[in-house]
């Protein structure tokens, strides 16, 4: 499998395996950008649908219509009830992605995290991905954690990381290049987030995560530009070709979530992951081509 680099890519490489399109259950798809993903996926032809949720704003949606083949739907006026049943449904073997459509995260949350009829298996750790596509960047960029853990414990770095290198994978790099972030190079007892750097580089040399270079405490710039690690003499296997990073913490991944969005014109999309199947978790504010290839990395890596 060739490396995908970018998000047309992706989709490519999607309807190049049409045995392997994905059921993905929307949650109260009750919001035009949800629907217009819906109906782009269709378009895209990696995706069919089960619909959860109000069924008058439900059989009123145009894709509805047009796709009766693709879509199909299940009326449930409240919206708690409506997670719960999406939920089922991937929890069953009858959706392989769960999305979230216009209701408000706690509320999908709390059915995805029920420790009796949800989504995260015992032991397993909820965290967030993102891929970027960064104008003037030759390939896609993924970081965690920008959504779901604040401060990570050792352990659920270490989780992280795990899932950080599945995921990479995936998208045809076999042996992902992970840069662990900090604002410098050198560790140091004022930031504990070194001491577990360096404990993640002792997992990586004894392969606690497969082929992957895990290499850190270094800054963004470092981990993306050949040129400023050569010019500060840092010498890393990473060597400024970073296929992903790992962020300090929630604060540090958002700022640089919503910067690439606002400043550089990127386009993200994102995932949960942990979960027995992966959860699309798009912010109000997400576009509908960031909800559609949300969608398409949950299709690639789903099971």
């Amino acid at each position: 499998m060739q490396p995908i680099l970018n998000f047309d890519s992706l989709t490519a490489h999607l309807l190049s395996i049409p045995s392997r399109r994905k059921r993905v259950a929307v949650a109260c798809p009750h919001d035009s950008h949800t629907a217009e993903a819906v109906e782009a996926a269709i378009n895209e032809g990696f995706a069919d649908f089960i619909l959860v949720g109000r069924g008058d704003i439900i059989d009123a949606l145009p894709v509805v219509k047009q796709h009766p083949e693709r879509i199909s739907t299940i009326a449930i006026d409240d919206t708690d009830e409506a997670a719960r049943k999406a939920v089922a449904l991937v929890r069953a073997g009858e959706a392989d992605v769960l999305m979230k459509g216009l209701l408000n995260t706690d509320n999908l949350l709390r059915a995805v995290l029920d420790k009796e009829n949800g989504l995260l298996p015992r032991g397993r750790v909820l965290s967030h991905i993102t891929a970027s596509q960064i104008p003037g960047h030759d390939r896609l960029l993924f970081f965690s954690d920008a959504a779901v853990i604040p401060f990570p414990t050792p352990e659920q770095r270490a989780a992280q990381v795990g899932y950080m290198a599945e995921v990479v994978r995936a998208f045809g790099i076999e042996c992902p290049r992970i840069a662990l972030i900090h604002c410098s190079e050198k560790s140091s007892p004022k930031f504990p987030v070194t001491a577990d750097y360096a404990a993640l580089k002792e997992q990586a040399a004894a392969e606690a995560f497969g082929c992957a270079t895990i290499d850190g405490p270094m800054d963004v710039k470092t981990a993306c530009d050949p040129h400023s690690g050569a010019v500060k003499g840092i010498v890393s296997p990473i060597n400024g070709q970073a296929d992903a990073m790992l962020m300090p913490d929630i604060e540090s991944g958002n700022v640089f979530y919503k910067t690439l969005t606002c400043f550089a014109g990127a386009t993200n999309a994102g995932m949960l992951v942990g979960t027995s199947a992966p959860v699309v978790l798009p912010s109000r504010s997400d576009s509908t081509r960031s909800k559609l290839y949300s969608l398409a990395m949950a299709c690639l890596t789903a099971g």
